[in-house]
């Protein structure tokens, strides 16, 4: 039991990552400082938190951090082991939503949105259907920081709702990881 408990989050989270690759699902945000000269930056280093580590399975985690990495290396980015530039850091969230609808239909002779309508309303049916939706609602977040003082610069989000697991993580993680660093350093030609 504990077992299955513990693969859920990794399932959602490749779900999540799956989306991102493969389909329109995933809606990547960024946000940033726009005082700040991203150009002064030429090494980084990455910081995991704990929520991260404990939202999803130990090798997902290894394909996030392998991907962010080679994101950053591929835009000229050093990664260094002490005295970075920047901090990179990324968190995973998974939620549990519910989408509620509902449709009624109204049916009757002179009903009040009928043109013939006379006031009364007599001879007005209506049938109300409900639609509740369960499903997981999975976020991947990429930080990076200042690392002299612990600023936030940047901040890039991938959502998406989550309905079945990777088919090729190896493949699909980094896609997904480099679609939210697209945006990073703010104003570089893509």
């Amino acid at each position: 039991m504990s077992m299955k408990k513990n693969m859920l989050p990794a399932i959602c989270l490749a779900t999540l990552l799956f989306n991102a690759a493969c389909g329109p699902t995933l809606k990547v945000n960024t946000d940033y400082d726009k005082s700040t000269d991203f150009n002064k930056y030429k090494t980084f280093s990455l910081y995991m938190s704990d929520s991260t580590s404990s939202a999803i399975s130990p090798l997902n985690q290894q394909r996030i951090t392998s991907a962010v990495t080679q994101a950053m290396q591929s835009k000229g980015y050093q990664l260094v082991g002490s005295n970075p530039d920047l901090l990179v850091n990324t968190v995973t969230v998974i939620k549990n939503k519910v989408a509620l609808s509902s449709n009624t239909d109204y049916y009757g002779y002179g009903g009040v949105y009928r043109p013939y309508y006379w006031g009364t309303g007599m001879g007005v049916s209506s049938t109300t259907n409900y639609n509740v939706q369960n499903y997981k609602d999975g976020s991947l977040i990429i930080d990076i920081v200042d690392a002299s003082t612990k600023k936030l610069l940047w901040q890039g989000t991938g959502n998406s709702e989550i309905d079945k697991p990777l088919k090729d993580p190896d493949t699909q993680v980094p896609q997904a990881v480099n679609k939210i660093l697209a945006g990073f350093p703010p104003g570089a030609a893509k």
